[in-house]
């Protein structure tokens, strides 16, 4: 047997492992490239996504710079019901704080939490709410969103100046915010997590003005 053979095979051995290892780093490489750039991407898209929902209240004459640009970081965060990181939104126009943006949790919807987002100004009054994430039933306790139904409209410019205690409560219970039919549960809940988001910026309104101005 010649010794070539061994030599020329060992050769190819030797070529095909190169071949897979270079291979492999090339895949390995496309990978972690092809990550980072999806990774990248969600990020962004989750950015412009809250940056709709916090554009949705509060109204672009309250501010004149991005609203993700003024983050405030929320303590007494447990009145919201929230966990951390507990953080709201400044809006700002021209160096001086508007309104904020609170995130408030509702822990005592039908199918479980609605998570809400609601603006309001400096005098106390609402400038918006959106539900942002929710598991309520289909045609009933949906109406919730503003896409299915315009009932979260129905606080705009209330305050708790303009709105009692006692009106914080749909009207089948002496409230002054309609409910819906066959599911009373869930504007209950969110009707109590706006006025609790009210409550809470009246308590802390000097902290939060004042560290809004500071950053």
């Amino acid at each position: 047997m010649s010794l070539e053979a061994p030599t020329n095979l060992l050769a190819s051995i030797r070529a095909g492992a190169i071949s897979l290892g270079l291979f492999a780093v090339v895949t390995a490489a496309a990978i972690s490239l092809t990550y980072i750039a999806g990774s990248e991407s969600i990020a962004a898209n989750k950015a412009a996504a809250k940056a709709r929902a916090l554009s949705a209240v509060m109204p672009p004459h309250l501010y004149d710079q991005s609203l993700l640009s003024a983050p405030l970081k929320l303590v007494d965060y447990v009145q919201l019901s929230l966990s951390l990181p507990a953080i709201g939104y400044a809006a700002v126009k021209s160096g001086i704080t508007q309104a904020i943006v609170l995130p408030v949790i509702a822990k005592d919807g039908y199918s479980g939490d609605i998570s809400l987002l609601v603006g309001i100004d400096q005098h106390g009054s609402i400038q918006g709410v959106r539900v942002i994430e929710h598991r309520e039933t289909p045609g009933l306790g949906d109406k919730v969103e503003r896409k299915k139904s315009p009932w979260v409209d129905s606080f705009n410019g209330r305050s708790l100046a303009n709105t009692p205690t006692d009106d914080w409560a749909v009207t089948k219970d002496g409230g002054v915010f309609d409910g819906f039919t066959g599911a009373t549960i869930t504007p209950r809940a969110v009707i109590n997590a706006v006025h609790q988001g009210l409550l809470y910026h009246q308590r802390h309104h000097s902290a939060l003005y004042s560290v809004a101005q500071e950053q």
